[in-house]
């Protein structure tokens, strides 16, 4: 019997996992190595790793786990259920795990848009988050991709990185009168005709070539097609979503699961990974908090 297990191994499963070690107790970390972000080139927007590799700043990360006997597993879990005050887990070699608390950090993935070529560039020079990759894209000829009206907002906020922004949307012709005007009032060109491919080398992206046969240069591409959930344990176990497909958590990321706890970009909050992190570290102080209530002796 674990005192938490903790499904998934990005930075609010590991930060969880550091708190609730520190506070001497037994538990183990499954990891499927899928994080949101391993196309990434650098991760950005985190004091003191600014800039650090992905796979780098996991690493650091489990290695500092060691000293507080934290159990690390390399597996997938394949089902989790709640049944009379405690968790059951099955990893993916069938091996069975029964905790008294657990921790969802599985994340989400991206939904990318449909376009030949875009995995090449994605985490390098086509991205969804501008406080994530904005900076590095400073100046540049910047597209956005966003079909019918989807990509407006997108389009105007990346005005805060450079004055020479692009919106496609991909053979789509939605925009209404009064959204063409405020795009023309705020400088950022449309592009309407369907968008053949993505070229370049390296990862940087050179040219957007449409349908016709034109190549239009841009040097970056932001878009926001939604996410989904990494992993369908939240709705195995009976988690409360939000119309976005997010998990509805309370203040401690606290889940409507009793003992359920949800931390990172699969809970309601800002999706970055020091957000995540830092619900990591209030999700583990709360889970021992409560395990402390449950184990203290009453007083007549």
């Amino acid at each position: 019997m674990y005192d938490v297990i903790i499904i998934g191994g990005g930075p609010a499963g590991l930060n969880a996992a550091m708190l609730l070690g520190r506070s001497r107790r037994k538990v183990i970390v499954f990891d499927g190595g899928k994080p949101r972000n391993r196309w990434a080139r650098r991760m950005n927007g985190f004091l003191t790793s600014d800039g650090a590799k992905p796979g780098e700043f996991i690493q650091k990360g489990r290695e500092e786990l060691v000293k507080y006997g934290v159990e690390l597993k390399d597996l997938e879990v394949a089902s989790a259920t709640y049944s009379k005050g405690q968790f059951v887990v099955n990893d993916a070699d069938g091996t069975v795990y029964h905790s008294r608390k657990l921790l969802l950090a599985t994340g989400l993935k991206d939904i990318l848009p449909e376009v030949e070529g875009l995995e090449a560039f994605y985490g390098k020079t086509v991205h969804h988050c501008p406080y994530c990759d904005g900076w590095e894209s400073q100046d540049k000829a910047i597209a956005v991709y966003g079909k019918d009206r989807s990509g407006i907002g997108q389009a105007l906020a990346m005005k805060n990185w450079s004055a020479d922004v692009t919106l496609f949307t991909d053979g789509t012709d939605e925009l209404q009168r009064n959204d063409l005007e405020l795009l023309e009032a705020n400088e950022v060109k449309v592009e309407k005709e369907k968008i053949l491919r993505l070229e370049g080398e390296d990862g940087n992206l050179q040219h957007i070539v449409l349908q016709g046969g034109e190549k239009r240069a841009q040097q970056a591409m932001f878009f926001s097609e939604g996410t989904k959930q990494q992993s369908d344990l939240g709705e195995m176990l009976g988690c409360e979503f939000t119309s976005a497909g997010v998990i509805i958590t309370r203040r401690l990321q606290q889940s409507n699961i009793p003992g359920l706890y949800v931390a990172g970009d699969a809970a309601r909050d800002v999706q970055m990974v020091v957000v995540a992190a830092a619900e990591g570290a209030k999700a583990g102080v709360a889970i021992n908090m409560e395990l402390q209530q449950e184990d203290r002796k009453k007083v007549n």
